[in-house]
């Protein structure tokens, strides 16, 4: 019987090339590589702002249906994706999300790719990797440090320590922490108030770091960080308490992009980590901006199904950013689509046409959206050996109604070489200037819109229903001159509802906001919907219990 290998395996055995030959490839001049040992490197910022006058390259984003147990494979594919175009002789990189220490000891493991589609150093990414994350998660508390000092010493911020609004984060899944009391011990402590932690990757640092263009705009979005209120109700921020400046000096090292490179050897940025259900979902502005001034075809992906991840990628990131995508790639697996045909995960190995037939009204759902941002797609089915031709062909048929080209890919066992036909159909969309990229709503669309046009348009839902508190917020915010920010849904990665149990496309539901939270420093205002945490939780079972250093000293179960 043939063994099939691990990831981790994979990775282990990867031929991996000294990063500055990566750089090479780039035209990045050795000096201006900050090595992390021989495999991992920081691209200078002074080098990467002397692109400016250069051509940019073109954007394809890399999205999925909605996520299921079965998986998806959307971070597999964008690797395979630049993999494959650089097969056929493009100049191409992917640019991806750095992975969260929550879901890699919690549930979902390692989000380095899978099989022969990976970026590698596999552990190294999937743990401290170059230490972005610790430096993001330690501004944050250097500002949380700060505003209880505030109220401590009674300065002149006035800041009420009722109206706190900064929480504390950490970069693991600990729902203990959720809601905290702190300043707890007597006076010498502070003042009691409750607060709590938010994942690191729910932080507004992780925000704005990811949406910055430059370090002067790093430090003007920290000082503008919103951390409560006075009294009058009028807003304290970060700049008020005079945090700006040492939070950039902490983040200054980390805002430089992170090279890396495919099992192919193939360069890659990573950089930047925020979740899509509950943050914005895209890797760093920065990084996807050089790497458009160093290749011709630039491959990123945003989190969790096209509901949450291309529509943030979409509305916040290219809204900020100015960024024109040209194409979007719709991954699929057939087991997928089973479980959203209403098959259990125990029985996916079964050909069942009807059930994959019965899934692919999610698959639509998603291409319907899409084509509101006005971008040519194409969809790729990530495919398993337990699929069979007739499944595939059903989700062919159902496609090619639409009007929109299905490409199988093998690439988890063939890595580039099994994403080659789904690449030269990309190159034909990009080159075909069918993209007419347009935003989903305006600036001026008041805030509540915002949120009912998304839940309307996106969701399919009937309206919105929003908590009197969070609804009287908004109205502060529209008018206290925020009313131009975009929205950021904070909701379940399962559903097109706010119910993770409704799979396939739900309709004519109600979409409840029981929070608003203002980003100011980030741009953004995010929208709380339904029973979403913030702070996600362990399993029962947890991937923490199955990763240890084995007797040659490598890390075992980390997948």
């Amino acid at each position: 019987m043939l063994q099939v290998k691990s990831d981790i395996e994979i990775a282990r055995e990867a031929s991996m090339k000294p990063i500055n030959e990566i750089g090479d490839r780039l035209n990045i001049p050795q000096q201006s590589l900050i090595p992390f040992g021989h495999t991992k490197a920081k691209v200078d910022l002074g080098f990467i702002n002397s692109l400016t006058d250069r051509q940019d390259g073109k954007l394809v984003l890399v999205t999925a249906i909605t996520p299921t147990p079965a998986g998806e494979g959307k971070t597999t594919t964008t690797v395979a994706l630049g993999d494959a175009l650089n097969r056929i002789q493009k100049n191409a990189m992917v640019c991806l999300r750095e992975p969260s220490l929550g879901p890699c000891f919690g549930m979902k493991g390692g989000a380095a790719g899978g099989g022969y589609a990976q970026v590698v150093p596999m552990e190294d990414i999937n743990l401290h990797f170059t230490g972005d994350f610790h430096a993001i998660g330690t501004a944050h508390n250097l500002l949380s440090a700060l505003v209880d000092n505030s109220i401590y010493w009674g300065a002149d911020t006035n800041l009420d320590s009722r109206r706190v609004t900064w929480r504390r984060v950490v970069d693991m899944n600990d729902r203990a922490l959720r809601q905290i009391v702190c300043s707890l011990g007597g006076i010498t402590n502070g003042f009691p108030r409750e607060s709590g932690f938010d994942i690191t990757v729910a932080s507004e640092i992780m925000a704005i770091f990811c949406l910055a263009r430059s370090l002067a705009n790093l430090e003007d979005r920290l000082g503008r960080i919103n951390v409560g209120y006075r009294r009058d109700r009028s807003a304290v921020t970060a700049s008020d308490l005079t945090a700006q400046g040492p939070m950039t000096v902490l983040l200054k090292d980390a805002f430089a992009p992170n090279l890396v490179q495919t099992l192919e050897n193939n360069p890659a940025f990573i950089h930047g980590g925020p979740f899509a259900n509950i943050a914005h979902g895209c890797n760093s502005v920065i990084a996807t901006k050089a790497a458009l001034k160093l290749t011709d075809y630039v491959i990123t992906e945003a989190g969790f199904g096209a509901d949450l991840g291309a529509q943030k990628f979409f509305d916040i990131k290219c809204r900020t950013a100015g960024l024109k995508p040209s194409a979007v790639v719709l991954v699929a697996t057939i087991r997928a689509l089973k479980m959203h045909g209403g098959v259990a995960k125990a029985d996916l190995r079964e050909e069942n046409v009807a059930a994959v037939k019965a899934g692919c009204v999610n698959l639509e759902r998603h291409l319907s959206n899409l084509a509101k941002y006005q971008l040519p797609a194409v969809v790729a089915i990530n495919r398993f050996v337990s699929d069979t031709d007739a499944e595939v062909e059903a989700v062919r048929q159902h496609c090619d109604s639409h009007g929109v080209d299905v490409h199988e890919c093998t690439h988890w066992s063939d890595g580039g070489a099994g994403a080659e036909q789904l690449a030269h159909k990309v190159v034909d969309l990009v080159d075909s200037d069918e993209s007419n990229f347009k935003l989903l709503y305006e600036n001026e669309l008041p805030l509540v819109e915002k949120i009912r046009t998304t839940a309307r348009e996106i969701y399919s839902a009937d309206d919105i229903a929003i908590d009197s508190k969070a609804e009287s917020f908004l109205k502060q915010l529209q008018d206290s001159g925020f009313g131009h920010l975009p929205v950021c849904m904070a909701k379940t990665q399962y559903s097109f509802s706010v119910d993770p149990t409704r799979v396939g496309a739900p309709k004519g539901h109600i979409v409840p906001i029981r929070e608003v939270r203002l980003l100011a420093g980030a741009g953004f205002v995010v929208a709380i919907c339904g029973d979403i945490m913030t702070m996600p939780g362990l399993p029962r079972v947890p991937a923490a219990n199955s990763i240890h250093l084995g007797s040659n000293g490598h890390i075992e179960g980390l997948f």
